[in-house]
């Protein structure tokens, strides 16, 4: 079975998304920071663990872009980590509001939610298909 080049793109999409982010969150917090007016976590790794495990779930999306079938598995915890950033800056946003720098990251991770759940589920058909 085949997975749909639009699942393999959505992956790579995912991965260079989490990837730059994470890098730049890496390499230059500082200044992200100053351009979004933001005051700096009081150490570097409240940002720096957060980056790598951006870079770490792009490895994981790269994978599944690969091979979209084999690594299906995989999905669902793509979809928590959306989960959990949407949940995490939409919560402070509604009860007590949240800086702008996080805002746009978070209608990303929702688009990229409902897009992960979409290509899961395509390929749970596929799959159930192809073993009739």
């Amino acid at each position: 079975m085949k997975a749909k080049p639009a699942i393999t793109t959505l992956f790579l999409a995912a991965a260079a998304y989490d990837g730059i982010l994470g890098m730049a969150f890496l390499l230059l917090p500082a200044n992200i920071f100053e351009w979004f007016n933001v005051t700096p976590p009081n150490h570097p790794g409240y940002i720096e663990f957060p980056a790598l495990l951006l870079i770490s779930f792009a490895v994981m999306y790269g994978a599944i872009a690969r091979n979209p079938v084999a690594n299906r598995n995989l999905i669902p915890y793509g979809m928590l980590l959306k989960v959990s950033y949407c949940a995490v800056v939409f919560g402070h946003w509604v009860r007590s509001g949240i800086p702008n720098l996080w805002k746009p990251w978070a209608f990303a991770d929702l688009v990229f939610l409902v897009l992960f759940y979409a290509a899961w589920r395509r390929l749970a058909a596929e799959a159930r298909s192809t073993a009739s």
